[in-house]
């Protein structure tokens, strides 16, 4: 089986290194902070040319972090879209505020800026860009939107690591961005984890009392908090991890540019990526007007296949009460019928491209 990812094997590349950096953690009984996540910060927030950088136990908790550090609570809202996976629309729900739902740019799958202008309310306090699939949003324009109508922009980065735009790498084209570290990520933990990057101190400083339960100093609750601390064994295997981060994605980069070459003649439209933009393929997605019976016909010859994401957010039954129907967000609602993710990773060897390749050939004959 051509899978999804090969987690265990990228594992056995650096297995040394990683058992090295466990080791002290365990010894030193930091299993909650410490000095791992602490140093991992540093560097994490380095790559992302930003200044801070606050680890989390998931890119949900810094999302959720990063909209209460700016204030954002009842009676707000917030512009994003609802083609992401549901934890972008669940952060804002955590904090009382309203996410007010946009449909997206049918050739990137991102964030429709036309539309952003049209969604603002005397309510609106932020925007968060959704950096799909390992490309960034049209960054500028938004940015000037938020800045003449005095609005923050937090970049939902959980697939974007190494992402950049015009030159400028993901984490540091906003007021605040989250990202994931979920297994599965181009850069994955061990477990859970996240992380939210900012050039604001205050930003940073307060995250940081909130997720270890709101402390200021131990046993001193000043402020309202969560238990949203990294792991020190995440930090520790995060801090290995993002050594090796740059070649990865080079790889995946490198497979992307297989499969467009290989799929140049053929009728399924390929990924299409915005000029002055690093895409970095956490997923390589294509469209096809027969996506169910595709699917079927690869997992049959032994290739995994993914949806990223099948039911919008605004159709999903437990945001009813946000007032959307169906026909609301067009663009949206094609696309989710229509998208398929392909295996698209850098252990991936080129003759299991070639065997996708000659798959989706073969079904479009039949």
């Amino acid at each position: 089986m051509i899978g999804m990812s090969d987690l265990p094997g990228q594992f056995e590349q650096i297995r040394d290194e990683i058992l090295a950096a466990i080791l002290p953690v365990m010894e030193s009984g930091a299993f909650a902070l410490g000095p791992a996540v602490g140093s991992f910060e540093k560097e994490f927030a380095a790559y992302c040319h930003s200044k801070e950088a606050v680890g989390m136990n998931s890119g949900t908790s810094g999302l959720h972090l990063a909209l209460l550090a700016a204030g954002i609570g009842e009676g707000d809202e917030v512009i994003t879209v609802s083609h992401t996976f549901v934890a972008t629309v669940a952060a804002i729900r955590y904090t009382g505020a309203t996410p007010v739902l946009i449909d997206i740019d049918p050739d990137m799958y991102l964030m429709d800026v036309s539309l952003i202008e049209g969604a603002i309310t005397p309510k609106t306090r932020a925007i968060i860009p959704v950096h799909l699939y390992g490309q960034p949003c049209d960054m500028d324009p938004i940015n000037e939107i938020a800045k003449r109508r005095n609005l923050l922009v937090i970049e939902d980065a959980a697939q974007s690591h190494g992402a950049e735009y015009k030159g400028r790498r993901c984490g540091s084209l906003g007021d605040m961005a989250e990202f994931s570290f979920y297994p599965g990520k181009n850069l994955g933990a061990f477990g859970e984890g996240g992380a939210v990057t900012t050039d604001n101190a205050e930003y940073a400083e307060k995250m940081r009392i909130m997720r270890h339960w709101g402390q200021s100093k131990r046993y001193h609750h000043d402020h309202p908090g969560y238990n949203y601390r990294m792991d020190g064994i995440q930090g520790a295997v995060l801090r290995v991890k993002l050594r090796y981060i740059e070649g990865w994605t080079e790889l995946r980069r490198e497979r992307a540019a297989w499969y467009d070459d290989l799929l140049a003649d053929s009728p399924y439209k390929t990924p299409a990526v915005m000029p002055d933009a690093r895409h970095v393929y956490h997923q390589y997605v294509i469209e096809t007007d027969r996506r169910r019976e595709l699917q079927e016909f690869l997992t049959v010859n032994g290739i995994d296949s993914g949806i990223h994401y099948p039911i919008p957010v605004h159709l999903q039954k437990t945001y009813a009460d946000l007032g959307y129907k169906k026909g609301d967000l067009p663009v949206t609602e094609r696309v989710v019928e229509r998208i398929l993710s392909l295996p698209c990773f850098p252990e991936l060897k080129r003759e299991e491209v070639e065997t996708v390749v000659d798959a989706l050939n073969k079904f479009q004959r039949l």
